[in-house]
């Protein structure tokens, strides 16, 4: 099984939230709470209000995500504060009760290995990110638990974004088994 690809897939999510690849600038967007967008995935923006980075909407395309095939996310996010080099993620990925990664990410740093258009520091404004990645089809069928928690150069609170995605197969297409 190649947990690494799984991982990489879970970090890419994270620091897509983050604000850091390929962002463009789009028109104003508004603060938004939690929503849930699907039965086999959701996200929580966690933070608070006057945090630096703040989350209105992430799709994802197919949606559901599937093992095996392209999947598309798009973040759309404000960044109230300046990101500057040193700012960082902590990113906790879990399979069921079993944490399965644990790890750091430097913000900057991903978006310059990522070769993305905005690279830090990252402005005041609103941003769209989007980005493609090839799900392994190894993916196990489980449910996974993303938690990310970004920090400032400063070490201050940034961001924090929950994610759940199910990729257990349901033996019945079509219908709810509950």
């Amino acid at each position: 099984m190649r947990w690494t690809s799984i991982a990489a897939l879970l970090s890419l999510l994270a620091s897509s939230a983050v604000a850091t690849p390929l962002f463009t600038p789009e028109e104003q967007v508004a603060l938004a709470g939690p929503i849930r967008t699907a039965d086999k995935w959701s996200w929580k923006d966690c933070g608070e209000p006057d945090w630096p980075v703040q989350i209105e909407s992430i799709e994802v395309s197919p949606d559901p995500p599937q093992p095996g095939k392209d999947l598309t996310v798009k973040v759309k996010a404000s960044v109230i504060e300046r990101i500057a080099e040193g700012a960082y993620a902590d990113v906790e990925v879990k399979l069921g009760l079993v944490k399965i990664l644990e790890k750091t990410f430097d913000v900057c740093e991903e978006a310059r290995n990522a070769n993305a258009t905005v690279q830090c520091p990252v402005e005041v404004g609103p941003y769209l990110v989007e980005q493609t990645v090839a799900l392994p089809k190894e993916i196990p069928r489980a449910k996974f638990k993303v938690n990310v928690n970004g920090y400032t150069e400063e070490d201050e609170e940034m961001l924090c974004l929950n994610l759940e995605i199910d990729f257990m197969k349901n033996p019945f297409p079509g219908r709810k088994l509950w």
